[in-house]
């Protein structure tokens, strides 16, 4: 049998970079959410939780650069095409990122009387980088489409991603800390899991209306019963965790790491649902993966790249989360 590369190989780049996408919205949205809860912790508490994403925020934000370089050499049109429309919230994205960065470092090698500027940067970096990626989801789920109402719903998208960032930095705090900063932990993902709901209805609402083609992928049977599951265990999962909060923090830590897996599992199935309801377009309805894709030639030579990198990022996030696993301390200035 004959394999049809012109096919699967665009189809492969695509998993590869919707795989990226979601893995560092989960990873990064955590130690972004703490960023954003700085605002909400006083000194000591800002210190444990820093220490707490101390280890792991630069191999994070690897998954964006592949994720981004992916669509850039394997979809080089949809890449053009897809960040000069959303120029604005990308420069604002590059630049929160940028001083999120600039703070995590300058602050841990200041006086300790300078380090309230470095922490206001840093929560300002967290904030602007997530907003700036619920702008640019409103817009895109909008088909690039601008105007008064397509940016008042990108707006409240991006409220709504910052709450769910919140919720997930809250969530990985839980496991990471104990004592007083783990109960307070819990009080902020009660509070974001409202906006979390809240962001995830409004998209699923709009989503179907953005265009005659996925609103029949919605709501025209046999498709309407592919689609239903997702939606009815996200509404279990939230349930769920919104009682679980009432417990945590259990005896014994029990149950640590539950809110986080489960948020997991949450925004993995609300980008799911959002795959499905876009294919096969990368630019929505206007561009299908196969109409953007490099030449099948230059594909089959960057995955070889890619079975090499993708290993060694995976190995690494790997090794890092198990080396510095358990609880994060106070850190220690000399």
């Amino acid at each position: 049998m004959t394999i049809d590369w012109h096919f699967l190989m665009p189809l492969i780049f695509a998993g590869l970079m919707g795989a990226a996408i979601l893995i560092y919205v989960i990873l990064d949205g955590f130690d972004l959410g703490i960023g954003i809860l700085f605002a909400a912790a006083d000194k000591t508490e800002k210190d444990r939780m820093i220490a707490s994403i101390g280890p792991f925020w630069d191999a994070n934000e690897t998954w964006l650069v592949l994720a981004v370089g992916l669509l850039l050499v394997a979809f080089p049109i949809a890449h053009g095409i897809i960040l000069s429309a959303l120029y604005l919230p990308v420069f604002m994205l590059l630049i929160g990122l940028i001083l999120r960065g600039v703070a995590f470092e300058f602050r841990a090698k200041v006086p300790v009387h300078r380090k309230g500027r470095w922490d206001l940067i840093f929560f300002a970096g967290s904030l602007t980088a997530a907003l700036a990626q619920g702008l640019m989801l409103g817009l895109y789920v909008l088909g690039l489409e601008f105007g008064p109402a397509a940016f008042a719903f990108g707006a409240l998208v991006a409220v709504c991603l910052t709450a769910s960032y919140a919720a997930m930095g809250a969530a990985w705090l839980i496991y990471k800390t104990e004592g007083d900063l783990q109960k307070k932990a819990v009080r902020f993902l009660r509070y974001a899991l409202a906006f979390t709901a809240i962001g995830m209805v409004a998209i699923s609402a709009a989503t179907p209306f953005a265009s005659p083609r996925i609103f029949e992928k919605w709501f025209v049977w046999p498709e309407i019963a592919i689609l239903a599951p997702l939606p009815v265990v996200t509404v279990l999962m939230f349930a769920w965790l919104w009682r679980l909060t009432f417990t945590l923090p259990a005896p014994g830590d029990r149950h640590a790491l539950s809110p986080f897996l489960v948020l997991a599992g949450i925004f993995a199935l609300g980008f799911a649902g959002l795959a499905y309801s876009f294919y096969p377009y990368v630019v929505p309805e206007r561009m299908t993966i196969w109409e953007a894709a490099a030449a099948p030639e230059s594909l089959a030579i960057i995955l070889v790249g890619t079975a090499f990198v993708l290993p060694v990022i995976i190995f690494y996030s790997f090794y890092a989360y198990r080396v510095f696993g358990g609880k994060a301390h106070d850190l220690r200035y000399d």
